[in-house]
């Protein structure tokens, strides 16, 4: 190869948007890679950990339907994970910049997801099931210690969990960081995927007027409530520095994706109305900010 074709070649493997995608099975891999497909990618599915550096030099010197690509790697294939991370910074080495997105949940949940299917997890063996999850967490732990991106999808169902990878990969990637700012009820549990997390259960809850109870924080009435009473604004002020003063920091270490999650009682008013307005801040200050409201549908 010519210093030219070379030269060449590694502005194709820089321009390549590259998406490992990993995690525990029964975790929702599945839905990942079809989100990811709904928003343009190329997803290659159930890869030998192997192939992964001749599939993204394929990739990176192929056209433009090819430029967003993805690829799954899961225990269905025998030569998985011997050492994803290794591979990882070898992509890196080569000029690549991928982004390692995990899926996981609790126990208990993927165990109910295989009984309601009624089949046996690949690494199950003779023994039980929950062996097969224990021994593949074990075998998972460094990828997911590395993950740019973790979805823990142990509270989201399968249209919640679509709308967030669909968000964070919508738009081509941009230089900085991406924000996802999220509101979350603490009655159904805290988000373990989020860098951050906010509880604003110190404002009043709307929740006791009662012209605003069935309302969520999206309604004008319903924020202009919240952001309103006394120390909202502070806290508003307060957090968004806090989050605009660490971004240099993340991104020296290469971070890309942080998700802010915003906790009130049930997720319906306080927080919805708080992750509203500290997306617009960031969106204010010129980072790519979208919106998830996890609990703002239940009673």
């Amino acid at each position: 190869m010519t210093g030219t074709d070379e030269n060449n070649a590694q502005i194709g493997r820089s321009a390549l948007e590259l998406v490992i995608v990993t995690g525990i099975s029964g975790g929702g891999r599945s839905t990942v890679a079809r989100a990811l497909e709904n928003v343009g990618y190329y997803v290659i599915d159930n890869l030998p950990e192997s192939l992964v550096g001749q599939a993204a030099e394929l990739a990176a010197a192929g056209g433009e339907e090819v430029k967003r690509t993805a690829m799954v790697l899961d225990v269905r294939s025998r030569a998985f994970m011997t050492d994803l991370v290794g591979v990882i910074d070898d992509l890196y080495g080569a000029g690549f910049k991928p982004t390692l997105v995990f899926v996981d949940a609790d126990d208990d949940v993927i165990i109910r997801r295989y009984e309601k299917v009624r089949r046996a997890h690949p690494l199950q063996g003779d023994g039980a099931l929950l062996d097969g999850i224990q021994a593949e967490r074990g075998i998972l732990q460094p990828a997911k210690e590395s993950a740019d991106i973790l979805f823990d999808t142990s509270l989201l169902n399968e249209n919640q969990l679509r709308g967030r990878v669909e968000e964070a990969f919508l738009a081509p990637s941009k230089p900085g960081l991406q924000f996802t700012v999220m509101s979350f009820g603490f009655k159904y549990g805290t988000p373990r995927d989020a860098e951050y997390v906010a509880d604003v259960r110190f404002l009043p809850n709307p929740y006791w007027v009662p012209e605003l109870r069935d309302h969520t924080g999206e309604d004008p009435a319903v924020s202009e409530y919240v952001l309103s009473r006394d120390g909202a604004e502070e806290f508003a002020d307060t957090y968004t520095k806090l989050l605009l003063d660490t971004t240099p920091g993340f991104e020296r270490e290469g971070k890309r994706y942080i998700t802010v999650a915003v906790g009130c009682t049930g997720g319906k008013h306080r927080s919805v109305a708080m992750t509203e307005e500290l997306s617009s801040r960031l969106q204010a200050a010129g980072f790519p900010a979208t919106v998830q409201h996890r609990d703002s549908w239940r009673e």
